[in-house]
């Protein structure tokens, strides 16, 4: 049987990311790639107590179909988090739970774009959302990026030059994959630019709770008089990335057909997920949870900053994040990124993940001689090895 491929999905190909996993599975390999949480943040003893309790207290709620907003309570709760801790919640907007952030990206595109459409986001940007966008047949633009965020000249060149943008995606806190923070400034100025053009912004903000250094900066949601803010956000980074319990807060008027474009994905986001992250904002102290977890990524990127400057050579540069989970490394211009990262996982186990694989132009050479290294995941003494090695290839290959 010949297999005809729709012509959305011919011309994509598997996630960088997901092919490292692939390797990151031996237990051999000290993964630098990953985007997990620290292990030992993760809530475990409080969740198997509030799992317990659901299934002894009310399976069925737990177990069968609920609304495609998602469960009302956990909804509610929700409105209350993003609008105290971010001010991502106006009069005008409605919240839906997602399946993850990831589902955000998805149903915001399936709801806004045809084909041909543009979209402009941030070069380099996060792979998952840039392969979403892509099944779509968009066409995607991508906007440099400065140490305090997007360079707002070549923005606003780019939002000239293309007068079918749809929306303008942006992760403003500790960017993935450059670990970058937007400041006041360019906020406040890229929402101008958006409204000043007619455009959209869905602001991606998985990792906004993970601040360990400086003071929280307000989502551009907050700043929202227009209605031209879609803010996604998840529990992935704080409780757990399994459960795939994220929130889309959109303009009311946009809010009815998102809902539909979820009706036709998946019904609605898993109710065991969305009972225990309920459960855990109305029961546990969320703040102090979160201050635990930030104390623990403080220590884990002060370390491999600090193994980085002691063992890599010079001519490599790197971004000092003050939260999140990744920092970007950029080396001489002669140096492959990819074969860099395959010889150090193939030959040395140690992941890490090829800068192309976040370059919004997947046929071009940008970022081709950085990669990114995440500091979450892996143990101190795992950190201090990878780094290490990393830091002897490097040194050969430069």
């Amino acid at each position: 049987m010949e297999y005809r491929i729709s012509n959305r999905m011919q011309g994509l190909r598997p996630s960088a990311i997901r092919e490292i996993f692939k390797y990151a599975g031996d237990p051999s390999v000290i993964s630098l790639a990953a985007g997990d949480p620290a292990p030992e943040s993760l809530p475990v003893a409080e969740m198997k107590e509030i799992l317990s309790a659901l299934l002894d207290e009310n399976p069925m709620a737990a177990l069968l179909y609920s609304q495609s907003e998602g469960h009302p309570p956990f909804r509610a709760a929700v409105k209350e988090y993003a609008a105290r801790v971010y001010g991502a919640f106006g009069p005008d907007d409605e919240l839906i739970i997602t399946s993850g952030a990831q589902q955000c990206m998805d149903l915001t595109c399936k709801t806004l774009c045809n084909e041909g459409d543009t979209i402009i986001c941030e070069d380099p940007s996060f792979i998952g959302s840039l392969n979403c966008f892509r099944s779509y047949n968009v066409n995607l633009v991508g906007v440099p990026m400065e140490h305090d965020g997007i360079d707002l000249e070549k923005l606003e060149a780019a939002l000239k030059s293309n007068p079918h943008t749809r929306f303008l995606y942006l992760i403003p806190n500790f960017q993935n994959p450059t670990g970058i923070t937007m400041s006041m400034e360019k906020r406040r100025a890229v929402y101008e630019l958006a409204k000043m053009h007619g455009v959209l912004i869905l602001e991606d903000n998985p990792y906004g709770d993970l601040r360990f250094e400086g003071e929280n900066l307000p989502a551009i949601k907050s700043m929202d008089t227009e209605g031209i803010v879609i803010y996604a956000g998840t529990f992935s980074k704080i409780l757990s990335t399994g459960m795939r319990v994220g929130y889309l807060i959109a303009p009311r008027e946009l809010m009815g057909k998102i809902v539909v474009a979820k009706q036709c994905t998946d019904v609605h986001t898993g109710m065991l997920g969305q009972l225990l992250c309920h459960r855990f904002l109305a029961e546990r102290d969320i703040c102090a949870h979160v201050e635990a977890n930030k104390k623990i990524y403080a220590e884990k990127c002060r370390l491999m900053l600090g193994e980085m400057e002691k063992g890599f050579p010079a001519g490599v540069t790197w971004t000092k994040p003050q939260g999140g989970l990744f920092i970007w490394c950029t080396m001489p211009k002669h140096v492959d990124g990819a074969d860099f990262a395959m010889r150090l996982v193939r030959d040395h186990k140690v992941c890490v993940v090829p800068g192309g694989a976040f370059a919004v132009d997947s046929k071009s050479a940008a970022h081709a001689n950085c990669f990114r290294m995440n500091f979450s995941t892996p143990s101190p003494e795992k950190i201090i090895k990878g780094v290490g090695i990393a830091g002897n290839l490097l040194r050969e290959m430069i």
